[in-house]
């Protein structure tokens, strides 16, 4: 099981280990848990040795996705995003992009869904400049939290 911790305490681990492996990043709101993202959080896993999923917060997400948003806590989804078997170490946060704790971490591999073109994922001048890599993954067609929101009201 994954952990979740606070900013610091992800550099600090992330700096401890960065000589055992390749490390992943990859954020998102992850509001209802679905086979997208599982699938998706595994892809990710397979590019390195730890995989990093940074949260955006309550706040954040309502901000980025409107006043009836978000539908689990941030604690919740951090919780459940530790329990999957891809994942290892979570942490949220507070800004509308995670373009400050991309640059803190410098991930080797930094990682987004499908509708995100490299150049406009938020870190990757920082991570390419750092020698790392920056991949836009496929989505899994139909799946998304939208559509289960709008399956759920019809």
């Amino acid at each position: 099981m994954g952990e979740v911790l606070n900013r610091q305490q992800l550099k600090d681990k992330i700096d401890s280990m960065r000589a055992t492996g390749k490390v992943v990043f990859t954020n998102g709101c992850f509001d209802l848990l679905h086979v997208g993202h599982v699938r998706y959080l595994q892809d990710a896993r397979a590019l390195g040795d730890t995989l990093v999923v940074a949260v955006n917060s309550d706040a954040s997400v309502k901000r980025l996705k409107g006043e009836t948003r978000p539908l689990q806590t941030e604690s919740d989804r951090a919780e459940i995003l530790a329990a999957l078997g891809s994942v290892d170490l979570v942490t949220i946060f507070e800004e509308d992009t995670p373009r400050e704790l991309v640059e803190l971490l410098s991930p080797d591999v930094l990682v987004k869904g499908g509708d995100w073109p490299v150049e406009k994922i938020e870190g990757h001048q920082h991570v390419l400049a750092n020698g790392g890599e920056v991949k836009s993954l496929p989505f899994h067609d139909g799946r998304s939290t939208t559509k289960i929101i709008e399956k759920m009201d019809s």
